[in-house]
């Protein structure tokens, strides 16, 4: 059972983020410190900096060689299966595509485990969940983020490119005996799709292509595993002036990075932008659909004790940052998503302990 200084050792460990989330929502939205202009430098800084190194820093200090197969697999296998509800819910019942695919996936798979996630878990249960943790993020950085970004521009190029007829609608189309010209002509039409659908889909590859090359975080977390597998393979370190000059600006990430969610939050004419319907529901995709997968999938490979309530906790984090940077660039949801992880950072530290309390009974 869960003692009165777990529950301070817990608070002791997340209420300074919250201060900083507050200080900066304050300093924008009370006494108007900083400028839209300023705002939108800060979060560059965090967006290009902060997050990146923070990032760079948990992954490289992640023991490669020691990994836990099947938190990740769990983890992996979390994600399949929330694709596969949303696709079969959004295909049967629901309006919206694939940018509700999209928005829903993010909401309930993908945490907040760089700025909540971790200080929230190494107080419940310790260092060892932290390096979990870390294990998790290796994934996220180098699978789901980009796979987001991928989906994203196929669903940036369906809004831009308009519908057009496929090379099937053409061959059902009701036409009397065709000429030998007339049946040539139509021939050259639909290699002419093909090739158009051909070079389409290369765009896109292309284009997602730069945008990952321009992504710092893409940067971060690749050179983070390069350098993690270095580090613990030949049992080397950074010279001190490397080490110092990385942890100085990394330390600052979470910081940084709850100070510009609260920058966020004061530029915002509603916490609530998406209204309070949405708002249930994404908050019922976060904190319990999500978690509920995590729980069948970790069950499924086998986990127990521990490593089940540490890979359920993680699940039940708010919603990542990351993915509402993307959405906000792609114009998909970014209301939606914006309240998912303003409101889920609200509340985290109140959810994280109800869990906590149930999955220790």
């Amino acid at each position: 059972m869960i003692s009165s200084a777990d529950v301070y050792h817990i608070f002791t460990a997340i209420v300074p983020l919250y201060v900083a989330m507050i200080l900066a929502y304050t300093s924008v939205k009370w006494w108007k410190l900083f400028t839209p202009e300023q705002c939108a430098g800060i979060n560059k800084f965090v967006a290009k900096f902060s997050i990146p190194l923070l990032s760079f820093q948990v992954i490289s200090d992640n023991n490669l060689y020691k990994m836990n197969v099947k938190i990740i697999l769990a983890d992996f296998l979390q994600k399949v299966l929330a694709l596969i509800v949303l696709i079969v819910v959004v295909k049967f019942g629901s309006r919206g595509g694939l940018g509700s695919i999209i928005t829903s996936f993010s909401l309930s798979t993908l945490p907040n485990t760089l700025i909540v996630g971790i200080p929230l878990l190494k107080a419940m249960y310790g260092d060892e969940s932290g390096g979990l943790l870390a294990q998790i993020v290796v994934l996220q950085s180098i699978v789901w983020y980009n796979l987001l970004l991928l989906v994203f521009e196929l669903n940036a190029a369906k809004r831009t490119s308009g519908i057009t007829p496929t090379v099937e609608d053409i061959g059902d189309e009701e036409a009397p005996e065709e000429s030998p010209d007339e049946a040539e002509e139509k021939e050259e039409e639909e290699e002419a799709q093909t090739k158009q659908c051909k070079s389409k889909t290369m765009l896109i590859l292309l284009t997602v292509g730069k945008k990952l090359i321009a992504n710092p975080n893409t940067h971060a977390a690749l050179l983070g595993l390069i350098w993690a597998s270095i580090r613990f393979r030949l049992n080397v370190k950074f010279p001190a002036i490397i080490e110092d000059s990385i942890t100085i600006l990394s330390n600052g990430g979470l910081g940084m990075s709850m100070f510009s969610i609260g920058l966020f939050m004061a530029s915002q004419p509603s916490i609530i932008a998406c209204g309070i319907r949405m708002t249930i529901v994404g908050m019922v995709l976060k904190f319990m659909a999500g978690p509920a997968l995590m729980a069948a999938a970790s069950a499924a490979l086998g986990l127990r004790g521990r490593f089940l309530r540490m890979a359920i906790m993680q699940a039940a984090l708010p919603p990542g940052v990351v993915p509402f940077v993307f959405a906000k660039e792609y114009n998909v949801y970014p209301d939606t998503l914006s309240t998912g992880v303003i409101f889920g950072m609200l509340i985290a530290v109140p959810v994280a302990l109800i869990y906590y309390l149930v999955l220790a009974l």
